[in-house]
């Protein structure tokens, strides 16, 4: 799968070693944008602040499954549902929110783990199919917890986590009895 991250930093190069080690063609874009017309599913992890001004950056964009990974810290800002939609309004095609309630710091042991760690998400179901592969190809196990109308409760929510972490960050599992 051809996949570009709009960002470079912890999360998208992060993920992007990741993809790249499961077989992936993966292209990061920085601060100066760039064409994603041949990628077959776009990564968002810029500081959600920024991703208008990220994704005016870029061309290419219409019609393109976007994994959104940006988070509302250290406030909200614009007037989208969510940043999800924020997201979907350059793409204009299927959105998952993912990765935002993972710590970035600790994809480079995600791997090395006894269990695979869980990986909640929110999205259209045009977006399901690719994003469950590629949270199973970054080392996670994908939850779905509903579709990108919950998007904003979901984003919202990363201070749950942002809660009980220590420091350097936590694994989460959610498992049905016996999985465990």
């Amino acid at each position: 799968m051809k996949i570009t991250t709009i960002g470079r930093g912890t999360i998208g190069g992060g993920l992007g070693r990741l993809w790249s080690g499961a077989g992936h063609q993966v292209t990061g874009l920085g601060r100066d944008g760039g064409d994603v017309s041949d990628a077959d599913v776009v990564l968002v992890a810029v500081p959600g602040a920024r991703i208008s001004a990220a994704l005016s950056a870029v061309t290419g964009l219409a019609g393109k499954t976007a994994i959104d990974a940006t988070n509302v810290l250290p406030a909200r800002h614009g007037g989208f549902d969510s940043y999800a939609h924020e997201v979907q309004s350059f793409t204009l095609a299927p959105v998952a929110k993912a990765f935002n309630m993972n710590f970035g710091r600790l994809l480079d042991v995600v791997r090395e783990q006894r269990v695979r760690p869980s990986t909640l998400y929110v999205g259209d179901d045009g977006a399901r199919e690719v994003t469950e592969r590629l949270v199973r190809d970054a080392g996670f196990d994908p939850v779905r917890v509903g579709d990108l109308s919950r998007a904003r409760d979901f984003e919202d929510a990363v201070w749950l986590l942002m809660g009980v972490q220590p420091v350097g960050g936590v694994f989460y599992r959610f498992a049905t009895p016996g999985q465990l």
